[in-house]
């Protein structure tokens, strides 16, 4: 029997796969990917979204909206979080986050968004899905910051930051998401970050279609790609696929526990 892991973070309704999404799905089902959390970047994409996750059984998504748009249209409010929340199969709050490589131009009002994802994840008991670049000393301040007005839960998706801004994370209970980044030749940091972290706060996403693991650099990456990221972290952390694939699938119950105990006779 195959193995079966998630794939915490995908972006299953860009246009990269309009032409192919329901043999991309196939492809990740047949490969022991039996779970995949697809991420809403912009308010305007959450419908498509949302009927990707209901017209498939292993599919959830999250909402909100990723930092480099947060100034390129209205800010979602936490009213507008909450209520997208109550679906039966959206899991999670982002992603959302601060990114000053590209847009360190609108960083107040990237930190205004973060804080506002902040909020509804204090509210709906849902983790929080950042996205962190270039930006460690203010990302850290403000999960902080908020996790000490009120605690919440929270994964670093596709973590490639500082081993500072993991510690504070880790500090804080939070998780870190490996991703195609760590299986790079040149990522040896990144690796060594992971391999200081406990297990027990690991997941593994793709963030398809963008950094597919070897063999696939340079390609379209998908969610069944998983796999490759799952098999260089369990070198990472001198384990058997299998066992590592375990952990992970356990984190991923333990923080998404929306998504473990959704069931298609619960909203049958």
């Amino acid at each position: 029997m195959t193995t079966r892991i998630t794939d915490s973070h995908c972006h299953l309704d860009f246009p990269d796969f309009d032409d192919c999404r329901e043999e991309v799905i196939q492809n990740a089902l047949d490969a022991g990917v039996h779970r995949m959390v697809t991420i809403c970047t912009k308010t305007v994409n959450e419908p498509k979204v949302r009927a990707i996750a209901e017209a498939h059984d292993p599919i959830f998504y999250a909402y909100g909206i990723h930092p480099m748009s947060a100034a390129d249209q209205p800010l979602v409010s936490v009213d507008d979080l909450v209520r997208v929340a109550q679906h039966p199969k959206m899991v999670g709050i982002g992603e959302t986050g601060l990114d000053y490589h590209y847009t360190a131009d609108s960083a107040a009002i990237q930190q205004t968004s973060l804080r506002t994802h902040i909020e509804a994840a204090q509210e709906t008991g849902l983790p929080l899905i950042i996205h962190a670049r270039a930006a460690d000393d203010d990302m850290a301040r403000i999960l902080t910051e908020g996790y000490r007005t009120k605690p919440y839960t929270c994964v670093m998706h596709c973590f490639s930051s500082s081993p500072e801004l993991a510690r504070a994370a880790l500090d804080l209970g939070f998780y870190l998401s490996m991703s195609g980044i760590a299986t790079f030749p040149k990522s040896q940091e990144v690796r060594d970050i992971f391999a200081a972290a406990p297990l027990d706060r690991i997941l593994v996403e793709t963030d398809s279609p963008y950094l597919a693991p070897p063999p696939y650099r340079g390609k379209r990456n998908e969610p069944g790609y998983v796999v490759h990221t799952a098999q260089k972290g369990a070198e990472v952390f001198g384990l058997s696929y299998e066992d590592f694939a375990k952990a992970t699938e356990a984190n991923f119950d333990r923080l998404f526990a929306k998504a473990a105990a959704w069931s298609p006779e619960s909203v049958a």
